[in-house]
């Protein structure tokens, strides 16, 4: 999973081909039940490029996008929101798929 570093990143990856921003925190307890399957699902849905985004580095960006709760998942391509799945809410594994697979 790739590291978002700028708002210029965000802005060339949200444009350009298929992204699923995932929105998190070290402190987020939800967050650390999911990232050991993460792997699997980038693996399962190659044709996006996931970005992990901190919450409380990019908390400006999560206030525009409306994410107030962490872990949550925003797709776009070229620049088009496909999706999102933002909730307060600790996500399973099936949920995330199922999510994913709803985007293509």
């Amino acid at each position: 999973m790739k590291q978002l570093e700028s708002m210029e990143q965000f802005e060339e990856f949200k444009n350009g081909g298929k992204h699923v921003f995932m929105f998190s925190a070290d402190w987020c307890p939800d967050c650390r039940v999911i990232e050991p399957v993460m792997p699997d699902i980038e693996e399962k849905f190659k044709d996006f490029t996931f970005v992990y985004v901190d919450r409380d580095k990019f908390i400006d960006l999560c206030q525009q996008l409306d994410v107030y709760g962490i872990p949550s998942f925003i797709g776009f391509e070229g620049g088009k929101e496909l999706g999102r799945f933002v909730s307060k809410d600790r996500k399973t594994p099936e949920e995330i798929t199922g999510f994913m697979t709803g985007l293509r």
